[in-house]
């Protein structure tokens, strides 16, 4: 057994010198009671779910039981200060104890969060956690994505408790709980604000950008800053270099607050780029994304982030490099990320790597009614994508709850507040398919008033309500016809031709939108989709493709790789011709 997986430092933009890695075996058991178990059922290997194989457990957590997590720790190293507890994400609802007492909890299992657990640290080195956590799934209202606890098909198993790393660190009293770094393209400056523990007195803050490990801009701030103190800091001309696909790069940041005995001042490390979005007509009046000022060809592939033995959890940091520059060495520069939000370290490969990510709000709400969301409107789709998303339709929409619309809401400001800080990052995405959808109007409006640098697809696929930034388009079965909008045009579903590779067959029947009988076949189907069907539209106002999909999952064998990641199903010399003559044309109509 793996003892110590995924030990690197799991929150690159806002790293510390303090760190514990949690990660490894743990006790843990599943009851029907919230009370502290009375014996152990075995190890677990965190933070693997128990569903997975990697966990070493392979169960399922059902709704209305309670998986128990249990493990002794030493305290962070050092003296003074406060002990913080990470945790990447745990799904979906926990409470933690230690030493006995409760040291809080949280609710929603895609986000980060941390308990201040100084308190109910002991002196002698030995201190006990245990953690209850809850998933109700699909019986639920919350975020959850493509998990069910009937897979096949398009919905893949469901996973439960920790999937993210486990860290402590120690911070002084008065810490940097978080960064809002606001780089502007345009002026060349980048604000950085540090929010703290504590509210009142004055906090110094000071800042200082590095490229390529040379100090370029620096300012020390002033003492007269409140709680959260802000610098703006310029980036001199010489060394403005905008990220890119072709160009990612990234400036250095260090943070730090000066404020009471030098024991208090805390420094952090992050990082920033400078770009730019936009929406903007082309040469021919037609609207295209741009960035930096240039139209640009986002031309990629649906993202769904599972892996065989992990589910939600790759098996390493290698693994997921792997993959992305993978994706990045075939011609691809777009993920969209569908119904799932990753590790901060996934981002953090893509703004190194310079792929662009468009993210998805993960869909949730009461249960999906299929046959009117997808079914139905997959057979009827140039008569029903239009359908209004209010108040007589949120019953069929999945979002007739109060309760339902209440916890999207909360969902959707911790998302953009999580990825925000990512350059990668370059759309948002608040519904898709109709999947827990109402009000997407909204929905817009509310992610516009906390990042409006970002173009927004309102809803992708159907049930359009003619908003945000992109007439977004799921095309599987009918033929493509597309012309210029209002609104930039993308593409943001199509192909999923599905092929079951010989040695890396699902455990169950076949899916997807049609099926190749070869590689060849896969191919020669697929180039033919991309020259034939998908380019000569692009000078029609298509300016963005999101093949389905990057790897096999489960049942859907319709990647480009296979669920193991062991093989790329296409010939990869083909995939790479077809993405440049897709790029030429673009470059040679806009």
């Amino acid at each position: 057994m793996q003892h110590h997986p995924l030990p690197e430092y799991p929150r690159p933009a806002l790293r510390r010198d303090s760190y514990e890695n949690l990660n490894g075996p743990w006790q843990y058991a599943i009851t029907k009671s919230a009370k502290l178990p009375a014996r152990w059922d075995g190890t677990i290997l965190v933070p693997y779910s128990p569903e997975t194989k990697a966990s070493g457990v392979g169960r399922t957590l059902q709704p209305g039981e309670w998986l128990h997590y249990h493990r002794s720790f030493a305290p962070p190293a050092g003296t003074g200060g406060r002990g913080l507890l990470h945790f990447g994400a745990v799904d979906y609802a926990c409470a933690v104890q230690v030493n006995g007492h409760l040291v809080g909890g949280h609710r929603g299992g895609y986000w980060p969060f941390t308990l201040d657990i100084t308190d109910a640290l002991n002196d002698t080195g030995h201190n006990l956690l245990w953690m209850a956590v809850q998933d109700p799934t699909g019986t639920g209202v919350q975020a959850r994505g493509k998990q069910t606890l009937k897979p096949g098909g398009m919905f893949y198993p469901a996973q439960s408790g920790i999937w993210q790393t486990v860290w402590m660190e120690r911070v002084p009293e008065n810490y940097i709980t978080a960064l809002t770094v606001a780089p502007d393209y345009d002026t060349r400056t980048v604000t950085v604000k540090a929010h703290t523990a504590k509210p009142g007195g004055a906090v110094n803050l000071w800042a200082v950008v590095r490229a390529g490990g040379v100090t370029i801009a620096e300012n020390w701030g002033s003492d007269e800053a409140d709680q959260d103190g802000e610098v703006t800091l310029k980036i001199p001309e010489e060394h403005f270099f905008p990220w890119s696909p072709d160009s990612p790069f990234l400036y250095d940041l260090t943070v730090g607050t000066t404020q009471g005995e030098e024991a208090d001042f805390d420094t952090v490390h992050s990082y920033f780029a400078l770009r730019k979005w936009s929406c903007e007509p082309d040469i021919n009046g037609v609207k295209r994304f741009c960035l930096n000022g240039r139209p640009i060809l986002l031309n990629g592939l649906l993202d769904q982030g599972y892996w065989p033995e992990g589910l939600y959890t790759p098996p390493s940091d290698g693994a997921v490099v792997q993959e992305l520059q993978t994706v990045k060495e075939l011609g691809f520069n777009l993920l969209r990320k569908h119904a799932k939000i990753e590790p901060q370290r996934w981002y953090y490969h893509c703004d190194k790597l310079g792929l662009i990510v468009w993210q998805d709000m993960v869909n949730g709400g009461e249960p999906y009614k299929l046959w009117f969301v997808t079914y139905l409107t997959n057979v009827f789709q140039p008569l029903l994508r239009r359908l209004p998303d209010a108040k007589p339709l949120w019953g069929l929409l999945s979002r007739e709850k109060e309760s339902a619309r209440e916890e999207y809401a909360r969902e959707l400001e911790a998302t953009v507040r999580a990825l925000q800080c990512h350059p990668c990052v370059g759309c948002w995405v608040p519904f898709n398919e109709g999947w827990g959808q109402f009000d997407a109007a909204g929905a817009v409006d509310a992610i516009r008033a906390l990042d409006d640098t970002r173009p927004v697809d309102e809803a992708s696929g159907w049930y359009d309500q003619g908003g945000g930034d992109v007439h977004s388009l799921h095309n599987y079965f009918y033929p493509l016809h597309v012309k210029p909008q209002s609104r930039v045009v993308a593409l943001s579903e199509y192909g999923g031709i599905a092929w079951p590779m010989p040695g890396h067959e699902p455990p169950r029947r076949t899916y997807g939108y049609g099926t190749a009988r070869s590689r060849a076949e896969l191919t020669a189907r697929w180039k033919k989709l991309q020259l034939e069907t998908v380019l000569p539209q692009l000078k029609k106002g298509l300016s963005a493709l999101v093949y389905t999909q990057v790897s096999d999952v489960e049942d859907e064998v319709n990647g480009l790789f296979t669920y193991d990641r062991a093989a790329i199903k296409p010939d990869p010399a083909t995939v790479r011709a077809v993405n440049e003559a897709l790029e030429a044309e673009f470059e040679k109509i806009t």
